[in-house]
């Protein structure tokens, strides 16, 4: 089990959390952080032949629109409201950007731009979410290699909802991101926060750990330390209904009932905590390329 870090390969790390995968394989993991760029890192890492086995269940929400019960629908109603909210922060003040979602999943931040006229582009690791995204839009969504075999400065935006943390290249894929974009081009990252409220609270129970899934964990630092030398910050902006669902989460791995109703109070509380502290629940990140 390595406990170098996978981004910067500094070996003076320490152990953060120790959890299991309460949404899947009951398995153990850790939570390593990194002393030198401030990152946590789930270990050990799942190899790429098998971490596919990890997102193989009907709950895994991210890809499927139709299931039935009351967090299903909650989870689909905020989302159509995430959606144009992602956009204004993303895409609100350009014109028609050229538009790369990077796990896109089933496609819905891109159904959105496209029929706001962008023209776009997207790519997913899952062979079922990008049959199920290019039926969605008319358009062949690929893999991220297809993507990273395509010349320099292509897009004039690239979109990552919550997939940053599940990649396990780091360095390699925020190259890619820069040679990508044009100049002056724009990179949002949406992410879990592991300084909000609620996680500290929760601590190894909070589902936005999501071990092995997640295989990174930022917090501001962190994250501009991943993009430093390559993408300037301009901005951060709160996803305030994530406290919600994550909460939810995080009182069904701690398994005593009442999950939603617990989870919207401590929620509630994490939103209030963070309007002084910043550290929402989860945050997306503006960054320019420089």
């Amino acid at each position: 089990m390595s406990t170098k870090c996978p981004f910067c390969e500094s070996e003076n790390t320490r152990s953060y959390l120790k959890l299991k995968d309460y949404f899947l394989s009951q398995e153990d993991f850790e939570i390593m952080e990194c002393d030198n760029c401030k990152l946590l890192f789930t270990t050990p890492r799942p190899d790429k032949s098998v971490i596919g086995k990890y997102y193989k269940s009907e709950d895994y929400l991210s890809h499927n629109e139709h299931k039935k019960g009351l967090v299903p629908w909650i989870y689909n109603q905020v989302k159509k409201i995430n959606v144009r909210n992602k956009y204004m922060i993303a895409c609100g003040d350009l014109n028609k950007p050229h538009l790369l979602d990077f796990g896109c999943g089933v496609g819905d931040f891109l159904h959105y731009a496209q029929q706001k006229g962008c023209e776009i582009a997207g790519c997913d690791l899952s062979e079922d979410a990008r049959r199920f995204a290019s039926e969605k839009l008319g358009k062949t969504i690929v893999t991220p290699q297809e993507i990273f075999a395509l010349p320099h400065s292509t897009f004039d935006l690239i979109t990552m909802w919550h997939v940053l943390e599940h990649i396990d290249d780091l360095r390699f894929q925020t190259e890619q991101l820069h040679r990508l974009l044009k100049d002056d081009g724009r990179l949002v990252i949406a992410v879990p926060n592991y300084m909000s409220y609620d996680a500290q609270y929760y601590k190894d129970k909070w589902a936005a750990y999501d071990v092995p899934r997640h295989l990174n964990h930022f917090h501001k630092e962190s994250l501009q330390n991943v993009f430093a030398g390559c993408f300037e910050l301009e901005s951060i902006h709160p996803m305030k209904w994530d406290a919600f669902y994550i909460s939810m989460m995080s009182e069904k791995n701690i398994g005593e009932g009442n999950s939603f109703i617990k989870g919207i109070l401590t929620g509630w509380k994490s939103n209030r905590k963070a309007r002084k502290t910043g550290d929402f629940s989860s945050l997306i990140y503006v960054f320019r390329k420089i």
